[in-house]
């Protein structure tokens, strides 16, 4: 059974449906190891057990009788805690939202439950989802699998350690900034952030609506695009004869190689060369509206943010974290109107991106330009830990900016990662399925 736990979604799927595992006895082995995993309180903030093992009978009693729902009917999965959850507290990793108790699922959530996947629990994540390092003190701060010590990479720190350290088959979690595509590289996991409206926030706490997304974390490329069709209650794209031969791929060089630390500088060009191995046609290109676009960014997120949670925050601004606080802060003080000419040039730059990217079938970047931060050198250093977040969000914001898709792969090089971008998630999972391979 311990070797079901590092099983891809897909294959635990397959083995259900094959009639070599039973969807009672996987969720009862990922409750077990969350229950003797020492690092599961800091991963976990809550498990749903009752509804887990209610879910995996009604699954058990579907499989025997051919009567699968999805190809992931019984596969146990993990849930960021700013998904509702029908009677099961929903807070958000802050105190501000202490005690919420929602009275139905978000619809994502619905779907996938639809799907028969089992919902094992909820997860750790930064305080309202507004930091990229996963480091928490309200709640907890889960441990990056790399490096016990370092921090796990946010907001979704622990969708992706639920994963990293075999608590479930997959993670759900949000990306506004890089949230899914950060503790993904950290983790060494596949991440998918869908593309604005993809899918629905209905049932999300949210953070910024204008560029919140749902996505998966997960250990294969197969894995996201059977989630995202799940939690969409739609059909998998095909991911059969995917290829690189002939393919496209221009490596962005504008904002994504500033402060680009060693490590990740080495993965990203060692995979970039398997990539070129494997047939794709490589260009390095500039696009001046990236670097304004990221200019812009303090005039669109932190606004957004702290007009969503003014209230809360100033009614009880003690129970937050200072320095998460501070960045809910700092949109107090920008005006209605440059806040409206700062998305209508966003737009404006979104369409100039596309057509200086339209040659391309994706673009590329390293995911993440630094390593994971140890968690007592963020504790202890203010400064640091500023200086960190907005380096573990410097290039995926990219993509929220340009309004992208995008899947973030493993290099093989511990907590470094390969992210892909493009307009659309069907055709982004089947490059993402070949890259795979190449870089296996």
């Amino acid at each position: 059974m311990d070797a079901w736990l590092w099983a891809s979604a897909g294959d635990l799927g397959r083995k259900i449906e094959a009639g070599d595992i039973d969807p009672v006895d996987l969720t009862s082995a990922y409750l077990d190891a969350i229950d003797s995993q020492p690092h599961a309180p800091r991963i976990y903030a809550r498990t749903t057990r009752d509804r887990a093992l209610a879910e995996a009978e009604a699954a058990s009693k579907r499989a025997k009788l051919g009567l699968r729902r999805s190809r992931l009917d019984g596969v146990p999965i993990s849930w960021k805690d700013l998904f509702d959850t029908a009677n099961i507290a929903t807070e958000a990793g802050s105190d501000l939202l202490k005690g919420r108790v929602p009275q139905s699922d978000a619809l994502v959530l619905q779907n996938a439950t639809a799907a028969g996947l089992i919902c094992l629990g909820k997860t750790h994540m930064t305080e309202l989802a507004f930091s990229g390092l996963g480091y928490n003190p309200v709640t907890a701060s889960p441990p990056c699998v790399n490096d016990i010590d370092a921090v796990s990479g946010g907001s979704s720190s622990g969708a992706a350690t639920s994963v990293a350290f075999g608590l479930a088959a997959a993670g759900i979690g949000s990306d506004t900034g890089g949230s899914v595509r950060t503790p993904s590289t950290w983790n060494d996991l596949v991440g998918l952030k869908t593309a604005p409206g993809r899918l629905s926030l209905k049932g999300v706490v949210p953070l910024c609506a204008r560029f919140d997304t749902v996505g998966p974390l997960c250990r294969t490329v197969e894995d996201a695009a059977l989630l995202l069709a799940a939690m969409e209650a739609g059909s998998a794209p095909s991911l059969e004869g995917a290829t690189l031969s002939g393919m496209r791929l221009a490596v962005l060089k504008t904002s994504a190689f500033e402060n680009l630390r060693d490590a990740p500088r080495a993965a990203f060009e060692s995979a970039v060369e398997r990539l070129a191995n494997a047939g794709a046609h490589i260009e390095r290109i500039e696009i001046a509206a990236v670097s304004e676009a990221m200019a812009l960014a303090g005039s669109l997120f932190a606004p957004e943010a702290y007009g969503t949670w003014k209230t809360e925050i100033e009614a009880a601004p003690d129970k937050m974290f200072k320095l998460v606080r501070e960045r809910f802060q700092s949109g107090a003080t920008l005006s209605a109107a440059d806040y409206v000419a700062a998305w209508q040039r966003l737009d404006e730059l979104r369409r100039v991106y596309a057509s200086e990217t339209a040659d391309f079938d994706a673009v590329i970047i390293p995911t993440v330009p630094i390593l994971p931060p140890k968690l007592a050198d963020i504790e202890n250093d203010a400064d640091l830990f500023v200086s960190e977040n907005l380096l573990a969000l410097q290039n995926t914001r990219i993509g929220n900016l340009m309004g992208l898709a995008g899947v973030t792969l493993p290099t093989g090089i511990p907590s470094c990662g390969i992210l892909f971008q493009g307009p659309g998630e069907e055709r982004l999972l089947r490059i993402a399925a070949a890259a795979e391979a190449a870089l296996a």
